[in-house]
């Protein structure tokens, strides 16, 4: 597979942005094979568009198409939440704990706020897991992601933002202490909820 070099720029593609498939091979000094190849599972997730004349555009931001991520999400997250509780560990919980500093500090962009998020969530999870749950939920968050991204960049540069998700994670935790599922479920229930709200907030109204 051909790397990009380290100083190849390639411009930002917003939501509904068209763009040649044979300029963004170009952009990345590869050819038109492995961008069309790529961009058909980015296809597949729902993330962009591709026409016939090798040309694609950006999937829109639609309220319809979160609703729907949030829906599934809201199907799977609460219970593996409630069954995980019950098989986390001491130290499983203190590795957590140690991505709260990252929540909190002002000087991280999205990209990495955004990955610790991730980890923390999947390994939040993972005890109650099965390697199918892990794909549909990887596949659920990554479709969910250019909406987090969009709306929490917008409250990046508000301090007090980054210590509320500090805050949020934290309180997420001392709930999975107590063994608690049905306190986990509401938990989980509500912390979807706030995140769905905060991204609405996100999607262009024009």
């Amino acid at each position: 597979m051909a790397r990009v070099p380290s100083e190849t720029f390639v411009r930002p593609l917003t939501p509904k942005s068209e763009f040649s498939l044979r300029e963004i091979a170009g952009q990345l000094g590869v050819s038109f094979i492995p961008v069309r190849e790529a961009l058909g599972r980015l296809e597949a997730q729902g993330l962009v568009i591709t026409r016939r004349n090798r040309s694609a555009i950006v999937a829109p931001l639609e309220a319809g198409e979160l609703h729907a991520i949030y829906r599934l999400r809201r199907q799977i997250e609460p219970d593996l939440a409630a069954a995980a509780c019950k098989l986390l560990r001491e130290e499983d919980y203190e590795r957590l704990e140690t991505l709260f500093d990252m929540f909190a500090d002002e000087s991280l962009g999205i990209d990495d706020i955004y990955d610790a998020h991730h980890f923390f969530h999947t390994e939040l999870l993972r005890p109650a897991a099965t390697s199918w749950d892990l794909r549909i939920l990887e596949t659920l968050w990554r479709a969910a992601e250019r909406y987090v991204r969009v709306a929490f960049g917008r409250l990046d540069p508000d301090p007090s933002e980054h210590r509320r998700r500090a805050a949020v994670h934290a309180d997420i935790i001392d709930t999975f202490r107590t063994c608690d599922a049905r306190a986990v479920r509401r938990s989980v229930l509500h912390h979807l909820d706030e995140n769905e709200r905060i991204a609405l907030e996100g999607i262009p109204t024009a």
